[in-house]
């Protein structure tokens, strides 16, 4: 629609203007010759894809984005793949309007970004990705409406293959550490890309590094590879195994045996010369035999494909269900296994594997599956400081039980089985097999109190929703005796009437309160008792009488009670991590959305609630729920409101 706008007003070719304004915002490059050129000016004939597009159009240019050149140059192996991301009809003469749009996974969604033929440049040579034929630009644009999603070119600065791989497919990706890696890998490769998944490989680096370090054999550590094919080739009177791997730079090759000029290609006939598509070129591919391949890299990624990825759902597809959360500090940000008084608080999500897998060769009663726990949007939010955290997520068996489990549940139980590590990465993912049963899934930061968005993903069996989710109706509790003291304050500021007024009830309580010296509290406020009485007022006179005030007093008791029972540390005040079982304790039920907005409006700067605070929400949440119940008429839990209703 916006190309078609472009074309029918006439106007000059779409200027992006959002992201690329100012080149500082690009990078930061100590140079003053960057300019952002059309591309009409780089060259008399561009064009976007030439002769179709291939891993070759991928070449590095001065941004340190090495893992997600790698990434796209696995997904060129696969068209269906490829050309959802990179919409291929485009071009740059019939319906051109300088406009080009691509279509990426971002976080569960499919989202598409738009972006203009300009392009940066520094005498008039592209500075970022490139392609081996220089009148060709789709690898380019691709990678400025990558950096558009996430604010800028300098946002794409390091980091794995596996990113670019998972946005590109929506798939999810497993890793193996090639010193821990199983004794079927070859296998498993081999598997993966005859199914369609992308593929990554890296050399760590023994030290840190800034730069990117070239080896003997000239392999690079600190650098991400394409993986691009796996293969068995007769050679001689043995078979042996290949892998097809490729630098994103365009050049620096592996100089081993089986690379391009390498000996063995002697030995190899004609056909199988073609099978493997040998070519003694200097661009950036090359063959190595699967024993070199696991001696001198660390790591591989493979990106399994999900239903949505590719038009035909064969079985062999994975499916995968997307579960959104958050950590908010104060309620839900519990941290790691080693803070047992917070961890209880992350957000917890129930899994049900149901039926065994169906492999004949298996005689064990279990159920495969791959959970993977994202953070969301530190790359984009990495200019405001916000890096990586240190996540990962722990498995418990639970028997029946649908609500959030609670603090004495996990100091009794041992996890069933969890993540590798905890790690600074933006996603962990790990492969499990666990009987048939139900779990609960707990993900985390490893230091409590940080705050962040997350989504859940897992494969193959159902996953429902957040536990505890719906709120439960609360009991309303029988009422215990008049305290005579307080009936005696009660009938000292009503006078004749036997009614007060939320000054007066203001009075009361903060006298009566002011009192107890192991409760903190700043005094009740006149909007909160005006909430009191609103909540306890029957006659609509908007003042109390007698009865009940004394109700609304044996409420407030009460909730003294539960508060006393959570102020562990004699504060007289409780951590907004306890207030999600002190409102259990008061006969409410709520869901974890709730319980954050709890947080973030009664808790101070330290993460605590003080007594008036505490009253307060739970006043609010009586009201709540009594008017619910007035509504639901039917007993069924919902109701059906019109606008004159809800105001």
């Amino acid at each position: 629609m916006l190309q078609n706008n472009c074309i029918l007003n006439k106007c000059c070719s779409f200027e992006f203007l959002s992201l690329f304004v100012s080149l500082k915002l690009l990078y930061h490059l100590e140079t003053n010759s960057l300019m952002m050129c059309v591309l009409q000016e780089i060259c008399d004939n561009p064009e976007f894809i030439v002769g179709g597009a291939s891993r070759t159009d991928i070449c590095q240019g001065d941004l340190g984005d090495c893992w997600l050149l790698a990434a796209i140059a696995s997904l060129t192996l696969n068209d269906k793949l490829l050309y959802r991301v990179v919409p291929h009809e485009q071009s740059f003469s019939e319906g051109y309007a300088g406009i080009f749009h691509f279509q990426f996974w971002h976080y569960g969604d499919w989202v598409d970004v738009v972006v203009d033929d300009r392009i940066p440049t520094i005498n008039n040579q592209l500075v970022f990705t490139k392609s081996a034929e220089r009148n060709e630009f789709w690898s380019a644009l691709l990678e400025k409406a990558y950096a558009k999603l996430h604010g800028s070119y300098e946002a794409l600065k390091g980091g794995n293959t596996a990113e670019g791989m998972e946005d590109f497919t929506g798939g999810v990706t497993e890793f193996y550490e090639m010193k821990e890696a199983p004794k079927e890998l070859y296998k498993i490769m081999k598997k993966a890309l005859e199914r369609g998944s992308l593929m990554g490989c890296s050399i760590d680096s023994l030290v840190p590094a800034r730069f990117a370090t070239r080896t003997t054999t000239g392999l690079v550590t600190g650098h991400a590879y394409s993986v691009t094919a796996v293969e068995e080739s007769q050679h001689k009177e043995s078979k042996v195994r290949l892998v097809r791997v490729r630098n994103p730079w365009g050049q620096v090759e592996w100089n081993g045996p089986w690379s391009d000029n390498s000996k063995e290609w002697e030995n190899l006939s004609k056909g199988e010369k073609e099978k493997l598509q040998h070519q003694n070129a200097e661009d950036g591919e090359f063959w190595m035999s699967f024993e070199d391949f696991k001696k001198n890299y660390t790591k591989i990624e493979i990106c399994n494909m999900t239903p949505d990825a590719l038009e035909d759902d064969k079985l062999h597809k994975w499916t995968v269900s997307v579960n959104e959360g958050h950590w908010v500090r104060g309620c839900s940000a519990g941290g790691c296994r080693n803070y047992p008084e917070t961890f209880w608080t992350n957000p917890q999500y129930r899994l049900r594997l149901l039926e065994e897998d169906d492999d004949p060769e298996d005689d064990e009663e279990a159920c495969t599956f791959v959970v993977a726990l994202m953070q969301k949007n530190r790359r984009r939010e990495r200019k405001l400081g916000a890096n990586l955290f240190t996540i990962g997520f722990s498995i418990y068996e639970m028997h029946g039980n649908k609500q959030h489990m609670q603090k004495e549940f996990f100091m009794s139980s041992t996890f069933k089985a969890r993540s590798r590590a905890y790690i600074n990465l933006r996603e962990v993912t790990q492969r499990f097999r666990l009987s048939p049963g139900e779990y609960v899934i707990v993900p985390s930061t490893y230091e409590p109190h940080q705050e962040g968005e997350f989504i859940l993903r897992f494969s193959r069996m159902y996953f429902s929703n957040p536990m505890s989710d719906q709120p439960a109706p609360a009991s309303t509790g029988e009422e215990s005796e008049e305290d005579q003291q307080f009936l005696s304050i009660f009938q000292h500021i009503a006078g004749d009437q036997m009614e007060i007024s939320a000054n007066d009830l203001k009075d009361v309580l903060n006298k009566v309160v002011s009192k107890y010296k192991d409760i903190h509290t700043d005094g009740f406020s006149r909007e909160s008792c005006r909430s009191m009485i609103a909540l306890m007022d029957m006659d609509g006179k908007g003042r109390l009488n007698l009865q009940e005030f004394r109700h609304l007093w044996n409420k407030v008791k009460q909730w003294q009670g539960i508060f006393k029972c959570y102020d562990f540390d004699h504060t007289g005040t409780i951590s907004s991590y306890e207030m999600r079982n002190a409102i259990n304790d008061a006969g409410f039920r709520l869901n974890n959305q709730l319980y954050d907005i709890i947080t973030m409006r009664y808790a101070n700067e330290n993460m605590h609630i003080d007594f008036d605070s505490f009253v307060s929400c739970l006043v609010r949440l009586e009201g709540m729920f009594r008017a619910f119940q007035a509504f639901d008429q039917g007993g069924d839990g919902t109701i059906r409101l019109n606008v004159l209703e809800v105001s």
